[in-house]
């Protein structure tokens, strides 16, 4: 069985790993990790392009903020 778990964030950087660790360190491990960028300006871009090149789970969406 496989579950998405989906999150979206917006200049979240001070917060971003906390919350994307919470998400990865469950003990059931079978999901994707959906996350939608909504235009952050504030170095959230480039902290999730750093778990994508860490995790195959996490999938990042990025988008101009809208």
């Amino acid at each position: 069985m496989s579950i998405s778990v989906i999150m979206a964030v917006y200049n979240g950087m001070n917060y971003l790993h906390e919350a994307i660790n919470s998400i990865l360190d469950q003990t059931f491990s079978e999901f994707e990790f959906l996350i939608a960028n909504d235009g952050s300006n504030d170095g959230t871009s480039e902290i999730l392009d750093e778990y994508v090149k860490k995790d195959i789970r996490i999938i990042v969406y990025h988008q101009e903020n809208i």
